[in-house]
């Protein structure tokens, strides 16, 4: 029913082209703008540099699948883009097809300029350019795995961003990438949503790191329209049996956590941590966009900023794990359900956690953890989404399944695994139906992102006392100007402001000394929370 809805509203606002009632294989859409712009110079009877676009069958479609298969995982002729890595069409990954690349003439600007020992861009004929959509086109065919079968993405949608125009996820163009020397950058998608869409894709990605490295930060950057955003590891052999590109279905085992963020999150792991990466490691990208416009369809992508240290920096190896209740069952009656799940085992010892993040869907109306207790009750209550920050104790609650907050400890908080935690999430459905565990942001969930060691980080012996000081503000209350003093640092890595809602307001990275000075002169009088590197205080405005 969504889906027939969703079509009606591209043809109604969009005025889309009108197409044969079994749209062609994405293949052969890509083959027909080989044919009409490309075929000059590239057809079967003397194909230029070797590259025949034109194909040979009885049919076009079978002329399509041809030139595919001389296309995909094959090496291209021009050398120095083989020895780059480079294939002439690679399975869901742009950047590394030569192809794309020679056309891409700007259309995706994180993908540098043609290298001279790569020849010219194509085609080269000013009298037959690519249109932005045209480029288009290839670009979704190769994300989504450039397969010679089937329609791999709704090319009505595309058109209709291209033709008519639509919102993007970063409308100002691509965040920066991390300076030459401190890491790299990850771009998952572009996808395409039609208006009140919704997807959630998985895409292997191959990293082919030329060494060994530890991760110290992941700047995750996704649009406000980003249901969430998960970065997982395969192990041993699992991503051989995983194929290229975009994909609906999850497909995976042997799969670690790497990270997992529902807005955007600069995780800026504490010092002496950090995550290791083997150089052969392949990542599997989980992206889940919605379209909250009816009018509009919508570009979604995300970018990770991964800053990379030498291997043997950090004293502890960060870990991530997904700690899921599936077992939710919610009626639609309007009552307030409740369900607890706990989380131990015997043997494991103390774990040092960093991080705690709950996750649930529209219905959910709070998630909290407490340290369990050798009798299994409930202990210390140590997280509470319904509270900036995450910290339990704000005097007015207020939950945001959207916006649920992310917990830190620095130093990190031993938690004795023998007894565990105990996560426990509430719902109100009002809804047209009851609901269970699911993906879609239909149905409901359960899940605590857990991010933790399992040793803990000894503290730099010339400052172990003053790294535990309390945050130093003032004048506190302020009417307007005031000097935060993060005791014991050289620098303050990560700073956040927030309201009693829970909204952030002002948020800071990498301040380059221990002391600053805000101006808080525009907020109203009130109460405040802040986070610097973990350590948390409170602010009073007072004109």
């Amino acid at each position: 029913m969504k889906n027939n809805l969703l079509l009606l509203l591209s043809v109604i606002f969009f005025a889309a082209p009108l197409r044969a009632q079994t749209p062609l294989p994405s293949v052969q859409e890509v083959y027909q703008i080989f044919k009409n712009k490309c075929i000059t110079c590239h057809d079967h009877a003397s194909p230029e540099a070797g590259l025949d676009l034109e194909g040979t069958g009885s049919t076009e479609l079978l002329r399509a699948i041809n030139v595919a298969q001389k296309l995909v995982n094959v090496d291209p002729t021009n050398i120095f883009a083989g020895n780059s890595g480079l294939k002439r069409v690679y399975p869901g990954r742009p950047d590394r097809s030569f192809l794309f690349r020679k056309i891409n003439n700007g259309l995706e600007s994180t993908i540098a300029a043609l290298h001279a020992e790569e020849g010219e861009s194509m085609p080269q004929s000013p009298s037959t350019p690519l249109t932005n959509l045209e480029k288009e086109i290839i670009r979704q065919w190769i994300l989504f795995g450039a397969k010679t079968t089937g329609v791999s993405f709704d090319k009505s949608v595309v058109e209709s961003f291209y033709n008519v125009g639509g919102q993007k996820s970063f409308p100002d163009g691509p965040p920066p990438p991390p300076a030459p020397g401190e890491g790299f950058q990850i771009k998952m998608g572009p996808f395409y949503l039609p208006p009140d869409g919704e997807l959630e894709y998985f895409q292997k990605y191959e990293l082919s790191l030329p060494a060994n490295i530890e991760v110290n930060r992941m700047e995750m950057l996704i649009s406000g329209y980003s249901h969430h955003f998960i970065v997982y590891n395969f192990e041993g052999t699992g991503a051989n049996a995983v194929p290229h590109g975009l994909r609906l279905n999850a497909n995976h085992d042997q799969i670690n956590l790497v990270a997992a963020v529902q807005e955007q999150t600069d995780l800026h792991l504490p010092q002496g941590t950090a995550f290791r990466w083997e150089k052969d490691i392949t990542l599997d990208l989980n992206a889940h966009y919605i379209n909250y416009s009816l009018l509009l369809p919508y570009q979604c992508e995300v970018y990770v900023n991964v800053y990379t240290q030498p291997v043997g920096t950090a004293q502890q190896q960060m870990y991530a794990t997904l700690l899921v209740n599936p077992f939710i069952p919610i009626p639609n009656n309007g009552n307030l359900i409740t369900y607890s799940k706990p989380e131990f085992q015997f043997g494991a010892g103390t774990l040092y956690v960093w991080g705690l993040m709950g996750h649930t869907h529209k219905y959910g109306r709070s998630y909290k953890v407490w340290k369990r207790l050798a009798s299994g009750q409930k202990g210390e209550l140590i997280y509470d989404a319904s509270c900036p920050l995450g910290i339990p104790g704000c005097p007015t609650q207020f939950f945001d399944y959207q916006h649920i907050p992310l917990r830190y400890w620095e130093p990190l908080m031993p938690i004795n695994w023998n007894t565990g935690i105990i996560h426990e999430a509430s719902w109100v459905n009002e809804g047209p139906e009851s609901v269970a565990f699911g993906p879609t942001s239909d149905d409901e969930m359960m899940v605590l992102i857990a991010f933790y060691t399992l040793a803990p980080v000894t503290v730099d012996t010339e400052e172990p006392a003053e790294t535990a000081q309390q945050v130093l503000t003032s004048p506190n209350p302020t009417n307007g100007a005031i000097r935060i003093t993060v005791p014991g640092v050289a620098e303050v890595r990560r700073f956040g402001l927030f309201d009693l809602t829970g909204r952030q307001l002002l948020s800071r990275n990498d301040i380059p000394s221990n002391a600053f000075e805000l101006d808080l002169g525009l907020l109203p009088n009130g109460i405040y929370v802040f986070n610097a590197d973990g350590r948390t205080g409170k602010i009073v405005v007072e004109h």
